[in-house]
């Protein structure tokens, strides 16, 4: 007849299901808590403007956690934020056990956050039959199921190698330096490593504040006894100088202790910072 023929028309669909398809599987930003400090990724949470997915934890009576997500976390990219304070065994398990469950429950990418990475004094063997707790930890986040670590301000860089996977390694020195650098008049500062071990990083401090004086405190520890070191003198030059003493943790404060003694050539000189 010489007419072409109409167009072939789309059925009416109840809403787009490709487009829910496409919605349910797509990733999404999740932030995930545990009990030991939330303040800090409540923070974290904040600063993003992305909420904390709700979770149930609690304590069995003999010391066991359970943990339950109170919403889907299919195909999500999760954070998981945890900070090994005291008792640090108890927030890592925390921690290995909320990763497996986001493991479980289908989570597109698991990324362990750790402020602080517990066991890291332990990368090494010292002596013969001792263990690399360090290595431990990593291969424990990795069996749990996480896909990547982030930490900041590891006890020895060589801790990255540890973990099967990408390590985001961040590190506060920069920022604290320069807020140091403000704070005091620089041609009158001294760096001072509180052992021997933190020499280098006393000089990454001195190259960012302009090439500043370095000393270390000179001490031994027994291998037997944990926790106890025997401080000798300090090398350097600090008389009339502002001392800054950079450690990468507190445990006890014994060195804290010794710098704060008037016997201590660092005397009144160490500046504190509020």
């Amino acid at each position: 007849s010489g007419k072409e023929p109409s167009p072939r028309k789309r059925p009416k669909r109840r809403g787009d299901m490709s487009n829910e398809l496409r919605l349910s599987s797509e990733k999404r930003l999740r932030i995930f808590s545990g009990r030991g400090y939330p303040e800090l990724a409540d923070e974290v949470a904040a600063e993003l403007g992305v909420p904390i997915t709700p979770t149930s934890a609690y304590d069995f009576a003999n010391g066991e956690i359970f943990v339950r997500f109170e919403e889907s976390v299919r195909g999500c990219d999760a954070f998981v934020n945890q900070s090994h304070c005291a008792p640090v065994n108890k927030q890592i398990m925390e921690q290995l056990i909320m990763v497996d469950a986001l493991k479980r429950a289908s989570a597109k990418r698991i990324t362990v956050i750790l402020p602080f990475y517990s066991y890291g004094r332990q990368d090494k063997k010292h002596r013969g039959r001792e263990p690399i707790s360090a290595r431990l930890v990593a291969d424990l986040f990795k069996t749990a199921g996480a896909d990547r670590l982030m930490t900041v301000d590891l006890h020895t860089s060589q801790i990255q190698g540890f973990f099967d996977g990408p390590v985001d390694h961040l590190f506060a020195l920069p920022l604290l330096a320069n807020y140091v650098g403000s704070k005091v008049d620089r041609s009158r500062l001294t760096i001072v490593s509180p052992d021997s071990g933190r020499v280098r990083v006393a000089e990454r401090w001195s190259d960012i504040l302009g090439g500043t004086q370095i000393a270390f405190i000179h001490k031994t520890r027994d291998p037997r006894i944990p926790n106890e070191a025997i401080t000798g003198r300090v090398v350097g030059e600090v008389e009339g100088q502002t001392c800054v003493v950079i450690d990468d943790m507190i445990d006890t404060s014994t060195t804290q202790d010794y710098v704060n003694n008037p016997d201590c050539s660092l005397g009144n000189n160490i500046l504190k910072l509020n």
